[in-house]
């Protein structure tokens, strides 16, 4: 038979074991919390993140619903120039058609007066020979 030693002594060991289980549980509890809390983190992270991204989609939706505004607003500006500048050709276009009409005939009546100037210029320079014998003979100079 076994006796109370013997009985003590494998209660011992068997309260050491579990002392030492208990020990081993609080250690990966306390691992797990650790893993929890920084997956959590990790998470808490991811999501602002995401809040950001979201910003900035909302943000640049903004933009471009914005931009999209001043692109009408643009077009219809250009528009409108374009018919000011379009009725102010037409406006101007008998004015520019006359002037260019002048412009020819002034380049015409250029064209006459350099021509009857070399005419006269020949005429003056034929002449001019019979001039000076005629002057000489006049003055008596041989």
């Amino acid at each position: 038979m076994t006796s109370n030693d013997d009985i003590l002594r494998a209660l011992g060991r068997v309260e050491g074991r579990l002392t030492g289980i208990e020990d081993n549980v609080a250690l990966l509890r306390k691992e797990v919390s650790d893993e929890k809390a920084n997956a959590h983190n990790s998470r808490a992270v991811i999501h602002q993140r995401l809040d950001e991204q979201a910003r900035q989609i909302a943000h640049l939706d903004t933009r471009v619903a914005i931009s999209g505004g001043a692109d009408a607003q643009i077009r219809e500006e250009i528009k409108s120039f374009k018919e000011t500048v379009e009725k102010n050709q037409e406006a101007v276009g008998p004015a520019l058609e006359e002037w260019k009409r002048m412009k020819s005939i002034g380049y015409g009546i250029s064209g006459l007066i350099a021509f009857a100037g070399l005419t006269i210029g020949g005429m003056i320079a034929y002449a001019s020979d019979g001039a000076v014998a005629a002057l000489r003979h006049w003055l008596k100079i041989n």
